[in-house]
């Protein structure tokens, strides 16, 4: 194991490790990291890059976005998917609080 992912959530921080080349989003299943939110850890794309719910912001550096969504979220600063991106050096990332996505429904508002 050779790149370390910090990762932050809500419960605080923890450091994953992870083999130079893996699937962000494999990584993160695999150490029980929930990228889904409760609708889409059921319906989700499998890591194809075409539901867009396993998004996570990237904390510490620029991470190079080759598919289509993740060249979008760099641009209006929305989160990039773990399925489209592959693990070259650390990385800290954080998990959005709220993880109502693509893909979701919204939650009902009070009146």
């Amino acid at each position: 194991m050779d790149i370390t992912i910090k990762v932050t959530t809500e419960e605080g921080d923890r450091e994953i490790k992870a083999e130079k080349g893996e699937n962000l989003r494999t990584v993160l299943l695999r150490h029980n990291v929930k990228v889904y939110g409760k609708l889409s850890q059921f319906a989700n794309c499998g890591g194809s890059g075409i539901c867009a719910t396993c998004g996570v912001y990237i904390a510490d550096k620029e991470v190079t976005p080759i598919h289509w969504h993740d060249q979008l979220a760099r641009k209006f600063g929305y989160p990039r998917l773990t399925c489209q991106i592959t693990l070259n050096e650390d990385l800290h990332i954080v998990l959005p609080s709220n993880k109502i996505m693509w893909g979701q429904l919204w939650p009902k508002m009070s009146r």
